[in-house]
């Protein structure tokens, strides 16, 4: 570890053009003390000489590791491992940082130790160009400490925080997940009781478009399959953080499970319909006996959980 620098993890996969404008924006930060490690996820595009050529023109501050398409969990985790920085960035291939982000971050975490991560706002580009006027998600929210509020939603985006390597170190390895992997993640940071720097400014935008962003599939099998593993693991997160059941988080993220539970059971999916709805049981405390959870679970012995799921989510579109 290399005290000072500040390491940003792109994971890219056929995204030649918004490469070089990602790229481009570490490239401009004011803080000098940076690498930026591109992991080529496979591309089958020009997008892996595309990097090749960016660390042709920057050799001191740009490495790029090629493999074989893995995912965004695994990528991240190859950057992860090849980092030198005390400071760890991570930069979605289709997301921007704004200039002054490492200078005041940095500056940030250095006047607070006890700090694990900073944050700051995030701006939404949206597809039409236009830049939303107020910070998106909660970034123009002060919060001390990543739970319980990451519980409830994942409050800000890839690109917002600035974390201390030694903090990722602790969490570990990223996940092979398609989906909900950063929230995952985000989520066994808080359970180490991360408390967070504040910075009042803008720092990055998070670009919205319609080319090939993995949370637009949602719905796919296979995509929910991997969502109902995050959704429990963060529910272990937030466990192992002292989050209760009577917490307006935990009650909150008890609904969201269980909505999962009603959309995988729809999806034919009931082996993780039936986990999430017990889990989602559980999670609910003293609620767990209410008389929702008990029809539910009377409906599936006799319809079984495709079934049951598939007339909860029509009977849901109704309402």
């Amino acid at each position: 570890m290399r005290p000072g620098l500040v390491t940003t993890i792109l994971p890219v996969y056929n995204r030649a053009a918004m490469l070089r404008e990602a790229a481009a924006t570490v490239l401009a930060q004011t803080y000098r003390n940076i690498e930026l490690i591109i992991v080529d996820d496979g591309s089958t595009d020009e997008t892996g000489s595309v990097a090749d050529a960016i660390a042709a023109e920057h050799p001191d501050i740009v490495r790029v590791i090629h493999q074989p398409n893995a995912g965004v969990g695994p990528a991240r985790e190859t950057g992860r491992l090849a980092a030198q920085g005390e400071y760890i960035q991570h930069l979605d291939s289709d997301d921007l940082l704004y200039p002054r982000k490492f200078e005041m971050q940095v500056a940030g975490l250095e006047a607070h130790p006890e700090c694990g991560a900073s944050y700051g706002w995030t701006a939404d580009h949206l597809p039409d160009g236009q830049l939303r006027p107020q910070p998106g998600r909660r970034t123009g929210e002060r919060i001390e400490t990543m739970f319980p509020a990451m519980l409830q939603s994942r409050w800000w985006q890839t690109t917002t925080p600035l974390y201390r390597a030694s903090l990722l170190h602790r969490a570990g390895s990223w996940l092979s997940l398609r989906n909900e992997e950063d929230w995952e993640y985000d989520a066994r940071i808080a359970a180490l009781g991360v408390r967070l720097h504040y910075c009042e400014d803008w720092v990055s935008e998070m670009r919205h478009h319609h080319r090939g962003r993995l949370s637009d599939l949602g719905m796919h099998p296979d995509v929910l399959r991997d969502r109902a593993r995050a959704h429990a693991l963060i529910l272990e997160h937030a466990r192992r953080a002292g989050i209760g059941p009577d917490t307006p988080e935990m009650k909150h993220y008890a609904r969201e499970l269980f909505l999962l539970a009603r959309q995988c059971g729809d999806m034919r999916l009931p082996e993780e319909s039936k986990m999430l709805f017990l889990l989602a049981r559980d999670a609910s405390g003293t609620r767990g006996n209410h008389i929702q959870f008990r029809l539910y679970a009377a409906a599936a012995r006799v319809l079984g959980w495709s079934l049951t799921g598939r007339i909860a989510c029509l009977t849901d579109h109704l309402r």
